[in-house]
């Protein structure tokens, strides 16, 4: 376990405003690059961005995306408080939709994340918007202007995805917080 935590984990010590996913080419689809935010959620700062940076992703899942664009991408609030609506929307793809999405409530009909989830990819700005993440043009962004700025707030995390994120201190997001 000690071997894991020391290959698999990387801590920080406090948490980051903006953090700049880079995702590799193995990641096709939001399906897959969906890591990009839930492995980096600990070390994200409440009201900070994450942003998913991928501009060869075309599409949001080839196997679910149908129905993620059908439901789009929400906190699990969001969902339990809905229930009998998405009823029909298998587990997994609900887990998949809250995990990429992240943490949030859901009070008085408006959702409220404690992140923004920014997608910088090839798939569309209203696509983007109608599954209910945000959009920045991937020829807007150079990731050289996100490294080594961790003393500002920012982290970049080349090759996004393959390691998990966790503050030094061992503390969590925390729901009941927001």
């Amino acid at each position: 376990m000690e071997l894991s935590r020391r290959v698999n984990i990387v801590y920080k010590p406090r948490p980051f405003r903006t953090i700049f996913s880079h995702m590799p080419a193995m990641y096709h689809d939001i399906w897959l690059a969906g890591k990009g935010m839930y492995k980096v959620e600990p070390v994200a700062a409440d009201g900070g961005e994450v942003i998913i940076y991928a501009p060869h992703i075309k599409t949001v899942s080839h196997t679910h995306g149908e129905v993620l664009e059908r439901i789009g991408y929400h906190t699990r609030d969001y969902f339990l408080a809905q229930a009998e609506k998405f009823a029909d929307v298998p587990g997994g793809i609900r887990a998949h939709s809250t995990h990429v999405k992240g943490i949030g409530r859901y009070v008085d009909g408006i959702e409220k994340p404690r992140v923004t989830v920014t997608l910088a990819t090839s798939i569309p700005e209203s696509v983007c918007r109608r599954i209910n993440l945000n959009y920045r043009d991937p020829a807007s962004l150079n990731p050289e202007d996100f490294k080594n700025r961790e003393e500002e707030g920012i982290l970049y995390v080349a090759r996004a995805g393959e390691v998990l994120y966790r503050l030094e201190d061992g503390s969590v997001p925390d729901i009941d917080r927001l």
